[in-house]
């Protein structure tokens, strides 16, 4: 299944914004910084790339479905959406 916009941009912004914490991450433990505020940074990057996988999960459902309703054959079948939703699980 490929990856849309309108499939994708909450996920996205999830990302960047993940990206952006990241990096704020790398700057604290360069600069020596008090390791609970990292650890604290680094636990919200961890989950905000989490939840941007199941938000493509869950677009890639609401996608397949939308298509079997429509009588089109999914790109995707429950089986392999079952697989990457428990890959990141």
């Amino acid at each position: 299944m490929k990856l849309r916009p309108e499939m994708t941009a909450d996920a996205l912004n999830r990302l960047k914004r993940a990206r952006g914490q990241l990096n704020a991450v790398i700057e604290m433990m360069e600069s020596g910084q008090d390791c609970r505020e990292a650890l604290t940074q680094l636990a919200a990057v961890s989950k905000a790339i989490d939840r941007a996988g199941f938000k493509i999960i869950a677009s890639g459902m609401r996608h397949c479905t939308a298509a079997r309703e429509r009588g089109d054959a999914p790109e995707m079948t429950e089986e392999e959406l079952e697989k990457l939703f428990l890959a990141l699980a």
